[in-house]
């Protein structure tokens, strides 16, 4: 069966990942096809595996294998009980570079490697590719690179920051604000030789766009992709944009170039 060429649908399968004392709910959508490569994606802030349910079946569906998972302590969605007031963006990395290493290693893998994350999911891609993921490429939708900003700016004394806080509906703790001192994730960009799409509303209130267009800038090979009236999370017909555009990086080999 030909890779590439849309076949029918494959329910995913579920599984549980242990790591680091943790153990991550995912889902995984094998492709009907022959072995290839694979996509791992990271929601966002309080979100979960579904929320990239769609993009990950509709990779599936033309040959891409792929792993949706819910960040442990994440929120609301999140049944490892892993209390949220002791998730940071650390331990979101150590969970995608877990569930990556096993992506990988699946039977119907070729162990080419595309994360795809969005808001802080984009944020936490791009740290795991700079702490050891063999990411090929890298797909970045709204991705949160403000975050240091934002709360260092709030609490730039150590002292300040309270016990737990709340936001959006879920309990933070200190060790999130504190584990974002002095994290710069544009200094490490440059030694990323995959290419990297970067997909950006820009009627976006919550990350502006210039964090993106820093990031292009900063990547060796990038491009990115503005859509004029999208905010913070694209809508569906925006989405569908950007599964084909994801496809078609991946058919022509930008994201993974031919094998010799």
């Amino acid at each position: 069966m030909e890779l590439f060429t849309e076949n029918a649908a494959v329910p995913p399968e579920n599984r549980r990942i242990a790591r680091n004392g943790r153990v991550i709910d995912a889902d995984v959508y094998r492709p009907a096809a022959r072995r290839g490569p694979v996509a791992v994606f990271s929601h966002g802030f309080g979100g979960g595996k579904g929320d990239f349910a769609g993009s990950a079946a509709f990779l599936a569906r033309h040959g891409v294998g792929a792993v949706t998972f819910t960040f442990c302590g994440s929120g609301p969605h999140d049944g490892n009980g892993f209390p949220t007031d002791k998730m940071t963006l650390l331990t979101e990395t150590e969970d995608l570079l877990a569930v990556a290493d096993f992506a990988q290693r699946e039977a119907w893998s070729d162990g080419r490697l595309l994360l795809v994350g969005g808001s802080m999911g984009g944020m936490v891609s791009a740290l795991a590719a700079q702490s050891g993921a063999d990411a090929a490429g890298m797909a970045l939708l709204y991705p949160a690179f403000c975050i240091p900003d934002d709360w260092n700016a709030r609490w730039p004394d150590d002292a300040a920051i309270p016990e737990t806080f709340g936001l959006w509906g879920v309990t933070l703790g200190r060790a999130f604000v504190r584990a974002l001192r002095g994290l710069d994730v544009y200094e490490k960009m440059a030694q990323f030789s995959g290419h990297v799409c970067l997909f950006h509303g820009a009627e976006d209130g919550v990350v502006p766009l210039s964090y993106s267009e820093r990031a292009a800038e900063a990547y060796p090979d990038s491009e990115l992709i503005v859509f004029p009236e999208e905010g913070h999370g694209f809508s569906p017909q925006a989405m569908q944009d950007v599964n084909r555009r994801l496809l078609e990086r991946i058919r022509s080999g930008l994201f993974f170039p031919s094998k010799k």
